[in-house]
């Protein structure tokens, strides 16, 4: 179980997904992607993207627990998701994952407080803001152009700049705090792999998550923040380490 972060959406995993074994689901979060609309009159917080997910995997019948996997917020939600249910999933795997008081990123603070007046930006100005902060999270140049495309579209789809500042207006950092002191007691086999130029999410945390989780800090030299996109191999990797 697949879950992305912010600003991108399930195509995240496209690279990743073809080398794990067994089915994958990319899970889109509510209000993200092309759900976007649903966005604009529900909750779209962490702590509330925990709870749709739970809901969505009672609503399967799986032959076991999927292992869950998080990357960006997507990790803040698979950690609240896994504190509330730790028996719905077979393992925990975390990617340059929001936790503790990490977030949301300076960046973002500021978007959120402008939000307002943000959501009335014309496309054409949003984009060349969206196409840096995408670019500084890629340590592949090529892989970063093609981030740009696949992540843009639902944003142009659906409205960029409005989709943004919901997104960004509904970040919360006591959704991660409020669970962080129950993380040692989970109980999960877990992994926990990062890059480590990381300018988004310092590997300081990644550490911090890996010795709450009792797993050892698998570090992906030079690496930044959309490690699904320009490691795949190193993601898949830890995925089938923990795999039942």
């Amino acid at each position: 179980m697949l879950v992305h972060g912010i600003p991108t959406s399930p195509g995240l995993w496209r690279h990743v997904a073809p080398l794990v074994p067994g089915r994958c689901y990319a899970w889109e979060m509510r209000g993200y992607g092309h759900s976007i609309p649903e966005g604009q009159s529900a909750d779209i917080g962490l702590s509330a993207q925990a709870d749709y997910l739970l809901a969505w995997l009672r609503s399967r019948e799986f032959t076991q627990p999927p292992v869950l996997v998080g990357h960006d917020l997507g990790g803040g939600v698979a950690q609240i998701a896994a504190v509330r249910d730790p028996g719905a999933f077979s393992a925990l795997v975390l990617t340059n994952a929001v936790c503790y008081d990490s977030w949301p990123i300076p960046r973002v603070k500021a978007m959120r407080a402008l939000a307002p007046a943000l959501a009335h930006l014309p496309d054409v100005l949003l984009y060349p803001s969206f196409v840096q902060l995408l670019r500084q999270g890629h340590d592949s140049r090529e892989r970063a152009l093609e981030s740009i495309g696949e992540h843009w579209a639902p944003y142009v789809a659906h409205g960029a700049a409005p989709a943004l500042m919901r997104q960004v207006s509904a970040l919360r950092t006591e959704d991660t705090t409020a669970i962080a002191d129950r993380l040692p007691d989970l109980g999960l086999p877990a992994a926990v792999v990062w890059g480590d130029a990381d300018r988004f999410q310092k590997a300081d945390y990644g550490e911090r998550l890996a010795a709450d989780l009792g797993t050892r800090f698998n570090r992906i030299r030079d690496g930044r923040h959309f490690t699904p996109e320009d490691h795949p191999e190193e993601i898949a990797a830890a995925i089938r380490s923990v795999l039942p």
